[in-house]
Parts: C-alpha cells; sequence; structure tokens
C-alpha cells in the first residue's frame, strides 16, 4: 500500500498482500480495515519524566488521560510550539473558574493565526509529497514485472493462486505489509502474526481494485498512489 497520510517523510507505501484464506458474504460484525497509525515525536519540552505508576488513584489517571489526549492532539494538528508555562496557567485559570488573563479576542485572533500557519505548512508537506510521489511512481513503473492499471495502481504478482476472485460483495482474509517508499513501516498483520478480515469495500480504493483482481492464494506487492489511498 502507498500513503502519505499525515507521514512527511514518504508518499506512498509499498504493501505486500496475500489473499490468504478465501472470500465469503460480509457478516454483519465485518468491519472495515482500520486506517494505519503513526506515531508523531513529542516535543521534548513535552515529555514526562515520572512514571504512570506514580498515579495510583482514578482521578489521576483520568487527569493524566486528559492531558495526554490533549497533548497528542496538537501534536496532530502542529503549527505550534507549546509554551508548558502558559499552557499550565491557562489551566488552572480554566479549572478554577477565573477569568483569563488575556482578553477573549486576543486569543482567537492568536488561535486564527496559528490555524493559518499549519495550514500553510501542511499545503507545503503536500505539494512535496505530491512531487516525490509523481515521480516514484513514473520510475517504479518501468521496474521489471510492475504492470499499471487504468486508475494508475502499480502491482507485481509475487506467487499466483487458484482460487476464486472475490467481488464487491465479499469479504476477504489476508495478510499485509505496509510500508512507505523509504521502508519505514506503517501497518502490518504479518508483524501482528494475525489476518485481517474486512468487506472487499471497506478499505481503500486502491485495495478495493486490488482486492477484486487478485485470486485466493495469490500474493501481490502493490503500489498505490495518494489518490487511491490516503489523499495529500
Amino acid at each position: 500500500m502507498m500513503s502519505s497520510r499525515s507521514l512527511s517523510c514518504g508518499v506512498i507505501a509499498t504493501s505486500l498482500l496475500v489473499l490468504a484464506v478465501g472470500c465469503s458474504k460480509p457478516a454483519d460484525t465485518a468491519s472495515a480495515e482500520k486506517a494505519p497509525q503513526t506515531e508523531t515525536a513529542k516535543p521534548e519540552s513535552m515529555a514526562s519524566a515520572d512514571p504512570a505508576t506514580t498515579y495510583t488513584s482514578i482521578d489521576q489517571r483520568v487527569s493524566y488521560g486528559v492531558g495526554l489526549n490533549v497533548a497528542r492532539s496538537i501534536v496532530r494538528q502542529g503549527g505550534l510550539e507549546v509554551d508548558i508555562a502558559a499552557f499550565t496557567a491557562g489551566m488552572k485559570r480554566g479549572l478554577a473558574g477565573e477569568e483569563s488573563d488575556i482578553p477573549e479576542e486576543e486569543i482567537q485572533a492568536a488561535m486564527a493565526a496559528i490555524s493559518e500557519r499549519a495550514q500553510a505548512e501542511a499545503a507545503k508537506a503536500a505539494e512535496a509529497n505530491a512531487a516525490l510521489a509523481q515521480s516514484y511512481l513514473e520510475t517504479h513503473k518501468n521496474a521489471p514485472g510492475v504492470k499499471t492499471t487504468a486508475s494508475g495502481l502499480q502491482y507485481e504478482v509475487i506467487n499466483s493462486g487458484t482460487g476464486p476472485k472475490p467481488k464487491a460483495t465479499d469479504q476477504v482474509e489476508v495478510h499485509y505489509h505496509g510500508t512507505l517508499v523509504d521502508g519505514t513501516v506503517f501497518d502490518s498483520s504479518v508483524d501482528r502474526g494475525e489476518t485481517a478480515k474486512f468487506p472487499v469495500t471497506g478499505v481503500i480504493q486502491g485495495w478495493v481494485e486490488a482486492l477484486q483482481l487478485m485470486s485466493v492464494g495469490d500474493k501481490w506487492r502493490l503500489t498505490i498512489p495518494p489518490a487511491l489511498a490516503y489523499g495529500d
């Protein structure tokens, strides 16, 4: 699978896909494939030296969890270098029900500026990723054994199975190994040692297309453009 979703280090990724068991009619409890998640490095100033074992009460653990989730949200959105002292002061004011030290209109203006900065950074990263994706795909399509479909999906047949091809109404069981073009693994059922089951149409478009071209027992390597995966 090729993807650059929230990963600035690469534009697309290669997935080693094995249609491991077969296809069947979808069950009511079938769930779509979860989008690969990535861990973003925390700013050093936001790291905590306190081990989690020091938070023994329920209130402490929930408080820790709330802080952790807020911090992760800030990191995901980007564009902000958190000032811990100011952050803590605002938290204390809010929890105490006290008035803000900064006029509300100034806070809103600052938030708007941060949002614009984050959008500009994201647009710049997306532009760079799009250029890298196009360059990689243009080169990769000429590699031995690579075939390109009308949509731009590239695939290589590693092993051929003899089973039937799944239909859009089926659900499949597969093993997959997803990396960026630099080899970074972003998700892998192989590494987890457990196959994944999902409806054929419950995944990214590149997979939806490939799964219906494969036969049970096939093992393919897919090179999926961002437009058929997770976008910019």
